[in-house]
C-alpha cells in the first residue's frame, strides 16, 4: 500500500472514531438527555411509564387547559313562550252593535307589532297592560280576551307573535351558516342549532362547542354531546354558541415520521395515539425503547402537601418494545404542550460508521489501483 493509500485510510478512521461521538445526527440518543438527572442540581426528574407508576399520575396535578364546565340537558316545553322584546300582533273581532273597538263597516280592530316591555307587560286599549312574559301565545290570547269581555262582551281575539332577542339564539362561527336561529320552542337543544345552521365545519379538528349565557361560559366537544345525548342541553333565549377547533396541541420532534406541532383530534389523546398522529417513528433512526415525553409544570404542582413531580421538568420515558411499556403508553395521556421526542437509536450511529468504514476501503482500492 502506498503512501498516499495509508495516509487515505487513517483520515478516514479518524473520521469514523471521531464520528462516535459527534457524527451529525437529526436527534439527541437518549442517555444525552437523561445523564444530567442523577446530578445534585438536575433541575428536571425522570419518570419510567409503567403499570406501576400510572396510578401515582393519576393524583398529580393537571398541566392541561383548564376544562369548562356543561350543563347537562332537561327536557322542555314544545310550545313558543313570550319573552320581552318579541312584538305581538292583534286582531279583534266584535260583531256589537255599538261596539267601543269597531264599526259596522271594520268589525275588526288590529293592533301590529305591540312591543312586550321590559317588565313582560303589553299595552290594550280599555283594558290597560296585560302580563304576557312567560306564557305561551295562546295563553296570553286567552287573558287578553277574559279582560276584554267585561267591557266588549262579544270580542274574539286573535294573536301572532314574532320573536325577539330573547327568544332567539346567536350561532358564531364553525359551522356552515351561522347567524341569528330563532328559538322554535323550548326544547331547541345545541345539536338542534348546529344542525338548523348546516352542521358544523369540516375542517375543524376535534370541534369544540361554547355556550356564552351572560357571564358565565360553558364548553364541551361536539363528539361528547354525539355519544352522551343527555348532554345536550336545552338553550336560552340571549345565548351565544361558539363552535371551534380544540385550541390544545403537542409536538414532535426528534427521529418522528413528522416534526411538526399537532393538535388534538379527540377529547383524549394517549401516547400511542401520539405516536400514530406523527406517523410512528423513523425505522432506520428511532429508539424504541427511547420515547420521551417532556412536560413542564407549574409551580403549584410541587408546593408542599401536594403530591406530583419532584420537579417542574419532567421528562416521561417510553418503552414500546415490551407489553409493559405498550399498555401503560396505552394509558398515559398527552398534555397540551408536551413535547414527544423520539430519541435516535446508537445502532443508526453505528451504522453510519460502518458506512464510513465502506467508502473507505473503496478509496483505497481506488488508489492502489491508479498507483499500480
Amino acid at each position: 500500500m502506498g503512501f498516499f493509500a495509508k495516509n487515505a485510510v487513517l483520515a478516514i478512521l479518524c473520521a469514523a472514531l471521531t464520528a462516535c461521538g459527534y457524527f451529525p445526527r437529526g436527534a439527541p440518543v437518549e442517555n444525552e438527555i437523561l445523564k444530567e438527572a442523577d446530578e445534585p442540581n438536575a433541575d428536571f426528574a425522570v419518570y419510567p411509564v409503567t403499570r406501576a407508576f400510572l396510578p401515582s399520575l393519576a393524583s398529580w396535578p393537571r398541566n392541561d387547559v383548564p376544562r369548562l364546565g356543561w350543563i347537562n340537558g332537561t327536557p322542555g316545553s314544545a310550545a313558543q313562550v313570550i319573552r320581552p322584546g318579541d312584538a305581538l300582533n292583534l286582531q279583534i273581532w266584535d260583531s256589537g252593535e255599538n261596539s267601543l273597538l269597531t264599526s259596522p263597516e271594520q268589525r275588526v280592530a288590529s293592533l301590529e307589532g305591540v312591543r312586550v316591555s321590559e317588565s313582560g307587560t303589553i299595552f290594550v286599549p280599555y283594558v290597560g297592560k296585560v302580563q304576557v312574559s312567560g306564557r305561551t301565545p295562546d295563553g296570553a290570547r286567552l287573558i287578553i280576551q277574559r279582560q276584554l269581555e267585561a267591557i266588549v262582551p262579544d270580542a274574539q281575539v286573535q294573536l301572532g307573535m314574532q320573536e325577539g332577542r330573547s327568544n332567539s339564539i346567536d350561532l358564531v362561527g364553525g359551522v356552515r351558516s351561522p347567524g341569528t336561529i330563532i328559538l322554535p320552542d323550548q326544547n331547541f337543544s345545541v345539536l338542534a342549532a348546529i344542525s338548523a345552521s348546516g352542521g358544523v365545519s369540516p375542517e375543524l379538528s376535534n370541534p369544540q362547542v361554547k355556550i356564552v349565557r351572560g357571564s358565565n361560559i360553558y364548553g364541551t366537544s361536539v363528539d361528547r354531546l354525539y355519544d352522551n345525548p343527555s348532554l345536550d342541553t336545552r338553550l336560552r333565549g340571549g345565548d351565544k354558541v361558539i363552535v371551534e377547533e380544540d385550541e390544545r396541541y403537542f409536538l414532535s420532534l426528534g427521529a418522528a415520521s413528522k416534526q411538526a406541532q399537532h393538535f388534538f383530534n379527540r377529547d383524549e389523546v394517549s401516547a400511542l395515539d401520539a405516536i400514530a398522529i406523527i406517523g410512528g417513528v423513523n425505522a432506520a433512526r428511532a429508539n424504541p425503547q427511547g420515547i420521551l415525553v417532556l412536560r413542564e409544570y407549574s409551580a403549584s404542582a410541587i408546593s408542599p402537601g401536594t403530591r406530583g413531580p419532584r420537579q417542574r421538568r419532567v421528562v416521561f420515558t417510553l418503552d414500546i418494545t415490551s407489553s409493559d411499556g405498550l399498555f401503560s403508553a396505552r394509558k398515559f395521556l398527552i398534555q397540551s404542550g408536551d413535547l414527544v421526542l423520539a430519541t435516535e437509536s446508537p445502532v443508526s450511529n453505528i451504522r453510519s460508521i460502518f458506512s464510513l468504514l465502506g467508502s473507505a476501503f473503496v478509496l483505497v482500492n481506488a488508489t492502489r489501483n491508479a498507483t499500480e
